[in-house]
């Protein structure tokens, strides 16, 4: 069999070769790596160096026998300038497998088509790896030697044992040959250094025949079976004291007969092979440290270029291994990814070339029912998907600008990853109906919604450091508030980051992202709301924060989802609203509530305590109105400068309650100070009667009717307070007169802080509706009304009925005129001219005016039994009359003439009866009192009611009168009549 090995060294090709290396077994520096193999660990003490020598030696027995050309091999003692050198009788004896001249000039289509870059070009390329540098070429058997470390020795030890194997054994193929075992029977202690080297090499051999065919044989052991038995005795024997190897040695022969009898066990399969190296995972392990040896030494994320015709001897091993192109393409993978996870995650061309070599691996996965093989896939899809997730879980941690190219492949390896687990070797998928999981898409939203978790998280934990850092400093921010700025760059960065990257697996990626923000935020926001009694700076800061941010995260995920089927509707509803702005406005309603309930408590406080005293300084108005608007002033400010978003919005509950307190106010203002009805004296039926009459008389000083006692009484209880007196009461009328005027300040200045308010729009300030006193002008009006005409009837029935009521015209009228009245009442005007407000002057001179004519016209038609005219006094009260006109004229510096003239028009009625003699005002009686009553009237004349509306027509003012008339026709008359007493 001595034609089947032959040297390496024939045929030369453009790469490089290495100096040569010492006597020993070289290990290629290996970065380091975290990653457990997927493929189990091994149950017996290999290292990775005896795992990759026993790899170097299947490699070069695999390839020697894959021609039967014959070879003749000579020592590299003989070679001139070539580690090893081949002599051959004639060149077409030459083998076509490692002797193949290498072709690194073509490039790889292996890859090319994983996309592979070559070593040294690019950023990765480095000094010192070999650039400029001269060296011999070399032969594929060269390069396989160089890549996986094995020293020129070893390889002669090792080729020099194959070819005395190849002596004995002429014509049988290598996959039947059990390698270690002759490797043990032809290396004698002479092809090594020394003892120590051959011990060791041997208690090498023994552990891989006890790893191949006891401890992970392809084809089960059973536990009785003698041969398993015997070999562990063998083994555990000389591992303590070295065997002999010699060919016809007993030992040797024992060792031989149980290896082969273990070996030769068939797994069903029709060829004629020794199951020595082929049982998983024994054989994964070996095949691994082949295929590691397709990386560059100098640069360990590169794979060489002669790639190509490396993996094609590679896999000349998979006869003895037991590889097919499905452990191949999943080993390949594994690789793959292991150096880029090894060499520091920096070449991204190794991620990518995994990955699509994943895609043939879920090809293979899909077409094999093989359940081996779908056990050790998944476990090493496992491993892969593991150490993905384990940084896709938390993305935002893992990536950065530095090395965001890399995530979509681990992306991509991961989710592949996942989909074969799922979709290919998990039968729970297999049940269920076609597209009722997107696996993809359901791992890509696990990615984005753990990461977002945890990098909330971190913010939050940011955001409380930052916190308590600035909690020295004036004003710092609340977490709430900080935070809610990180999640708002949180959720851009995600959007323009990654989100584009991921949107290849889910196509609405940022609309889970901020989805899943917005819940996150929202739990905290949630609690925070609950937690809030009062409206303060801090919450306001943190509710505005909290509602920008959800606006910007409901922007997103409408943009986001905008092509989706619903619209983004299943992406909003994931986003239950934060109720922020609600929030801030129920925490306003609440200030406003306050403000308004202490201002209602100020104005009832205060008025209790006001003493109506006129302000000089304040243009007669009382303090208490004065302070009142300057709090209403004060609180509008305050409203204003409160952080919110809402002044438009809330400000018609803000101004229906200062309405209602100034309308309060007022109400306040005027009660207790009576009406004109107060100081109106109760009208008698007839004055002339006497005490004891059927006709009682009122309005005598000693005789007054119930009524009269308790209006009397009432009026003294009054001003018995001094709080009803002229100076108070216009001081109340000042009052409301100036909350009046300034409610148009007040509305103006609404206006002026609507314009400047940052959400404010046109129609909240054009518009006047909620920004308006509804209720106040109404009642300042009726308060001004209700006081003026007190304060008319008060002076001229109460204060003035010594000259008025108890001095006019009684006795002989031409010796109690007008004039004690007339004095008194300019008295009184020169203090009103004085107090009140101009604005309302003339309508309180107005209404004392109008009090006077009353008060004459009730003196001369219902003044009592102590007055009487005849007609010549008529004269004398119509001078009075003009008289008291012009007081309120003054010389044309009064009152309008046309106002008097208007007001004065009953008197000037009712004055011409007085001076028309008796019986034409009998007849005129007669008359009216018939046109009201009818012919019932003819027989008797029915007594006319008191109406108190004077007219020169009315039946009542007429008989009054005649009851005044002192003369005896009006006598005769009333007896005769109504039975009236002749004398007054």
């Amino acid at each position: 069999m001595a034609h089947l090995f032959r040297d390496l060294s024939l045929g030369h090709s453009k790469r490089e070769s290495t100096p040569p290396s010492p006597p020993q077994l070289a290990t290629p520096p290996k970065p380091t790596v975290d990653l457990p193999s997927p493929f189990g660990q091994l149950a017996v003490q290999l290292s990775d160096s005896d795992l990759r020598f026993t790899a170097y030696e299947i490699f070069v027995a695999a390839c020697r026998t894959s021609t039967g050309k014959p070879l003749s091999y000579i020592s590299n003692n003989s070679s001139s300038d070539s580690p090893t050198h081949i002599n051959s009788s004639s060149p077409s004896h030459n083998s076509p497998t490692l002797q193949r001249s290498l072709t690194s000039a073509a490039a790889s289509k292996m890859k090319k088509a994983l996309g592979l870059k070559s070593p040294g070009s690019g950023p990765k390329r480095s000094p010192g790896s070999g650039q400029g540098k001269v060296r011999k070429a070399m032969t594929v058997g060269e390069l396989m030697r160089s890549q996986m470390g094995v020293s020129e020795t070893v390889d002669s030890r090792v080729r020099r044992a194959l070819l005395r194997i190849s002596a004995g054994q002429v014509g049988r193929k290598i996959e039947s040959t059990v390698l270690p075992l002759e490797l043990l029977q032809q290396l004698k202690l002479s092809d090594f250094t020394d003892q120590q080297e051959y011990d060791a090499w041997q208690r090498r051999t023994l552990k891989l025949l006890e790893a191949g065919l006891l401890l992970h044989p392809r084809v089960p052991l059973d536990k009785s079976n003698i041969a398993a038995q015997r070999l562990k005795q063998i083994i555990n024997a000389a591992l303590d004291r070295p065997i002999e190897t010699g060919r016809n040695n007993e030992s040797m022969q024992v060792l031989r007969s149980t290896v082969m009898s273990l070996a030769s066990r068939s797994d069903g399969s029709l060829n004629e092979s020794c199951h020595w190296a082929d049982g998983f995972p024994f054989n994964l392990r070996l095949y691994e440290m082949l295929l590691e040896a397709c990386f560059d030494t100098s640069y360990e994320t590169s794979i060489i270029e002669e790639v190509d015709e490396l993996m094609e001897h590679i896999k000349k091993t998979w006869v003895i291994l037991g590889m097919n192109q499905m452990l191949h393409n999943m080993c390949f993978t594994w690789v793959l990814f292991r150096r880029f996870v090894a060499t520091g995650q920096v070449d991204t061309d190794l991620l990518y070339a995994a990955d699509s070599q994943l895609a043939e691996v879920a090809k293979d996965a899909k077409a094999t029912k093989d359940a081996e093989y779908s056990k050790i896939l998944s476990s090493t899809l496992t491993s892969i998907m593991s150490w993905a997730e384990k940084r896709l879980l938390a993305y935002h941690e893992t990536f950065d600008s530095g090395n965001l190219e890399s995530m979509q492949g681990i992306v991509s390896l991961g989710v592949s990853a996942a989909k074969i687990l799922v979709e290919d070797i998990s039968n729970e998928y297999r049940r269920r109906k076609k597209g009722e999981v997107d696996v993809a898409r359901n791992r890509v939203e696990t990615y984005i919604r753990s990461s977002l978790r945890t990098a909330f998280a971190q913010r939050m934990e940011k955001a409380d450091s930052s916190r308590r850092a600035s909690k020295n400093q004036p004003n710092p921010l609340p977490v709430l508030a900080i935070l809610a700025k990180d999640v708002g760059e949180l959720a851009v960065k995600e959007k323009q980051v990654f989100s584009p990257i991921l949107k290849r697996w889910h196509p609405f990626a940022a609309g889970v992202a901020v989805a899943t923000l917005h819940a996150c935020y929202g739990n905290e926001i949630k609690q925070f709301i609950s937690g809030i009694v009062e409206l303060t700076p801090d919450a306001v800061q943190v509710l505005r924060a909290a509602d920008k941010l959800e606006k910007d995260l409901v922007q997103i995920a409408v943009e986001d989802s905008v092509d989706s089927d619903d619209g983004g509707k299943a992406i909003i509803r994931e986003m239950p609203p934060y109720e922020a702005e609600a929030a801030i406005a129920n925490l306003v309603k609440v200030w406003i509530k306050t403000r308004i309930d202490r201002l209602k408590e100020w104005v009832d406080r205060n008025l209790q305590q006001e003493d109506w005293k006129p302000q000089l300084n304040q243009e007669g108005y009382a303090s208490s109105a004065a302070e009142v608007l300057r709090i209403i002033d004060e609180t509008l400010d305050a409203y204003f400068q409160l952080p919110i978003p809402m002044h438009p919005a809330l400000m018609p509950d803000l101004m229906a309650g200062l309405d209602k307190c100034l309308q309060y106010y007022a109400t306040k203002a005027k009660s207790g100070c009576g009406s004109r009805n107060t100081y109106v004296p109760t009208m008698p039926a007839l004055t002339r009667c006497t005490t004891g009459s059927k006709f009682q008389g009122v309005w005598k000083k000693k005789e007054k009717s119930p009524s009269s006692q308790k209006r009397n009484s009432q009026v003294a209880t009054m001003n018995g307070e001094n709080l009803f007196g002229v100076p108070q009461l216009c001081a109340r009328i000042n009052s409301l007169h100036q909350i009046k005027s300034e409610l148009d300040v007040l509305e103006k200045r609404v206006i002026t802080h609507l314009r400047n308010c940052e959400y404010a729009h046109a129609e909240d300030f054009s518009n006047g509706l909620g920004k308006k006193f509804e209720l106040t002008p109404a009642a300042c009006v009726e308060g001004v009304q209700q006081l003026s005409e007190a304060l008319a009837y008060k002076i001229v029935f109460h204060d003035l009925s010594h000259v008025l009521w108890d001095g006019l015209y009684v006795g002989e009228p031409s010796s109690s005129r007008i004039e004690p009245f007339i004095q008194e009442l300019e008295h009184n005007l020169l203090i009103i001219s004085d107090t009140l407000h101009e604005r309302v002057r003339t309508r309180i001179v107005t209404d004392i005016m109008k009090a006077s004519f009353d008060g004459f016209l009730l003196v001369l038609l219902a003044g009592g039994p102590s007055r009487a005219f005849t007609r010549q006094d008529s004269q004398l009260i119509e001078d009075d009359f003009k008289s008291l006109k012009d007081l309120f004229w003054a010389n044309g510096e009064g009152l309008p003439i046309e106002l008097i003239d208007k007001f004065s028009a009953t008197a000037r009625g009712v004055l011409p009866l007085f001076r028309t003699d008796t019986e034409s005002i009998i007849e005129r009686f007669r008359r009216v009192t018939l046109e009201t009553y009818g012919s019932s009237a003819r027989s008797r004349l029915p007594l006319p009611p008191t109406s108190g509306q004077w007219n020169p027509t009315e039946p009542n003012t007429l008989l009054r009168v005649l009851c005044y008339r002192n003369d005896e026709a009006a006598t005769r008359f009333l007896k005769k009549t109504y039975n009236l007493p002749k004398k007054l």
